[in-house]
């Protein structure tokens, strides 16, 4: 199969060149800088990505472009640029100022092949500290703007383009036709890369993988298992046995209505009620990694004691996308952070892993869930904390609490699902870029609130009370803080501007009908330098 390599100098938005080249239906791997393998005939380009380095900084990582310049297409993005001069005879230099943000080309060759279909004054986005002052010999500038001379070059006699903006993120109104370009046009993809095809190859590779196998998957009604589930069931059926462990911190009843999608799915599904131990190991508990750590350890008995009755399965099935494998190492190759299903798996269980969603990016996951026929409201659901509403109590956890937030988290997420947003410009298509479906009229898209953001939910900040009044009487309650973020990966997130009107509607509903709740607050704070999640 066709590949794209995008080797991984350090930066930020890596994934998201992965993504942006996935969406041109076309398969990419994301390596570490020095791992590029070079005995691959499928490889049909690589794309070196933007770094924190300098190229001037002793750890500076460095790669031997001999591999592969001159041999296949290559494109350098902004550090991958900077490399490539500085490598082969060109000038790498500090700039007088940080080169951050928005920006125009003011001239483009339109003759260059990566510069195809370009219009006057496009739009790009900067972010770099050096700039690039002489490009090699054999080399010459398509594309410049008001500060940045070599915004763009290419070789006159290689396969050879480097940028030093970012194509891959969306204030580069045309980056995407310039990894179009380059994918397309000048390394030649096919473009089979599509969700269906995907579900045809993967279905038929787990028949082969599996055969007449018994397989066990843990839900946890989330998109990334729920359409490794379906999947499972296309290829094996009743050989699969799904496990739904209610740890008594879900959403409202959560429980019960993922259970009845399951079922009419047509999925061998299991479903534990564990609430009462779970609530028993938490009691008194107040910090927040304690509170994980039981939950975490709670629910691998839970879900061992149930996975042995399952006499005769000899795999477990796991949700593991692409993202999760590529944060679970750094660039070096090195643990960085670990991932609750990455790794590995229990020796007590004696299974093989089956990860059928291990190369997909969460957007392509819902793409396959959507070429699978599944729910809407499955597919698009909003990432939730495995330790569910437990994180988003502060202090300790009881079932009233619980109940609480249950019930104020229920009115809210309603209300974004209910009030509908029209969208045009950079904003549209973030929205659709996400797989969101939508029509667009007259440049404009009409979606949810909820579709429009990346996460939502409250917050019962149980370890404060506030005076409040309630008819003649005075109260003494708890406050509810409601989060909402837009975001395209979870590695940064900005809070999402929710109109006033939605705001005032959802906090006077969750005051009139919550009991325990006389005030509501919204989170205005970004990521960095707080986390999406409160604990």
């Amino acid at each position: 199969m066709q590949k794209i390599i995008i080797l991984d100098f350090g930066s930020q938005t890596t994934q998201l060149i992965g993504r942006r080249v996935r969406e041109l239906d076309t398969f990419c791997e994301i390596m570490p800088y020095n791992k590029f393998p070079k005995d691959d005939p499928d490889v049909i380009g690589v794309i070196l990505s933007g770094s924190p380095y300098s190229v001037h900084d002793p750890e500076a990582f460095k790669v031997d472009l001999n591999q592969f310049v001159g041999k296949i297409p290559v494109l350098g993005i902004c550090y991958g640029a900077q490399f490539i001069s500085h490598t082969l005879g060109g000038k790498v230099e500090k700039a007088d100022s940080r080169e951050y943000g928005r920006a125009n080309l003011q001239y483009i060759n339109k003759e260059c092949r990566l510069f195809k279909d370009f219009v006057d004054n496009s739009q790009v986005w900067m972010s770099h500290g050096d700039t690039i002052t002489a490009i090699p010999d054999g080399f010459e500038c398509v594309a410049s703007t008001a500060n940045v001379k070599y915004a763009a070059y290419a070789s006159q006699t290689q396969p050879v383009w480097a940028v030093q903006f970012h194509p891959e993120v969306f204030h580069s109104l045309q980056g995407t036709q310039l990894l179009r370009n380059f994918v397309v046009d000048i390394c030649g993809s096919r473009q089979d890369w599509s969700a269906d095809s995907f579900v045809e190859t993967t279905v038929k590779e787990l028949k082969e993988q599996l055969g007449d196998d018994k397989v066990i998957l843990g839900l946890s009604g989330g998109v990334d298992s729920s359409v490794a589930a379906v999947l499972l069931n296309k290829a094996i059926g009743k050989n699969l046995t799904c496990i739904f462990v209610d740890h008594g911190m879900l959403r409202k009843n959560e429980f019960r209505d993922v259970m009845h999608d399951y079922e009419c799915l047509g999925l061998n599904v299991i479903g534990v009620d564990a609430s009462e131990k779970f609530f028993s190991d938490l009691a008194g508990v107040t910090d927040p990694e304690q509170k994980r750590k039981i939950i975490g350890r709670d629910f691998v008995e839970v879900f061992n004691a149930e996975a042995k009755k399952q006499t005769g399965a000899k795999w477990l099935a796991q949700g593991t996308i692409y993202p999760d494998r590529i944060e679970s190492l750094n660039i070096t190759g090195k643990v960085i952070k670990s991932h609750h299903n990455v790794g590995g798996l229990p020796e007590e269980m004696h299974l093989s892993l089956c990860e059928p969603l291990k190369w997909l990016f969460k957007d392509e996951v819902r793409r396959v869930g959507r070429s699978m026929g599944m729910p809407e409201h499955l597919i698009t659901r909003h990432p939730f904390p495995g330790p569910g509403l437990a994180v988003r109590i502060l202090g300790d956890i009881t079932p009233e609490k619980v109940r609480i937030l249950q019930d104020a988290d229920d009115i809210y997420i309603r209300g974004l699902r209910d009030y509908k947003v029209k969208l045009s410009g950079e904003e549209a298509r973030r929205v659709l870029a996400a797989g969101v479906p939508a029509d667009m009229q007259n440049g404009e898209i009409e979606v949810s609130l909820y579709d429009q953001i990346w996460q939502a939910g409250a917050i019962l900040l149980s370890t404060v009370r506030s005076v409040g009044v309630m008819g003649d009487e005075r109260t003494y309650e708890h406050p509810v803080a409601l989060r909402a973020v837009t975001s395209t990966d979870a590695m940064t997130a900005d809070w999402a501007h929710l109109p006033y009107d939605f705001m005032a509607r959802v906090s006077n509903e969750i005051i009139n009908k919550v009991r325990g709740v006389n005030r509501v607050c919204y989170d205005i704070s970004s990521k960095p330098p707080a986390t999406i999640e409160w604990e």
